[in-house]
């Protein structure tokens, strides 16, 4: 076996494995409307041996990064606490990672975002000095 397709392989062995296929490739499969051969093809395409390695671990953390943008933006947070000054970004930050760890906790994302437009309203009443 030459080294071209021992890397091939190795490849394989990391995208075939069962949480790549169960996070990544048969998710983004269905989001992009292609087959999961397709996307592995991108896959093997685009990354080197160590990017394969490490796109697991980063795809994980950057589900935090994106839950946290999106409370950001569902709460309108940039518009009350960006442009209106209105709450602080400490109280910003502090309210949206919280939010973040009660989804990440099995809380659904509905639930923690009423709470969190409850929260909000309170830190508003709070600066209103209600």
């Amino acid at each position: 076996m030459d080294n071209d397709a021992k890397l091939k392989l190795m490849q394989k062995r990391i995208i075939k494995s069962y949480a790549w296929q169960r996070d990544i490739i048969i998710p983004f499969s269905k989001d992009f409307d292609c087959t999961v051969e397709e996307l592995e093809e991108v896959f093997f395409n685009s990354l080197d041996m160590s990017s394969l390695e490490a796109l697991h671990a980063t795809h994980e953390s950057a589900q935090d990064i994106c839950l946290y943008q999106k409370f950001n933006a569902d709460l309108r947070l940039c518009w009350f606490n960006g442009t209106l000054e209105l709450i602080s970004d400490e109280d910003a930050k502090n309210l949206k990672m919280k939010l973040v760890k009660e989804v990440k906790n099995g809380k659904s994302y509905e639930d923690a975002l009423k709470e969190g437009h409850l929260e909000l309203f309170e830190l508003l009443k709070k600066e209103a000095k209600y």
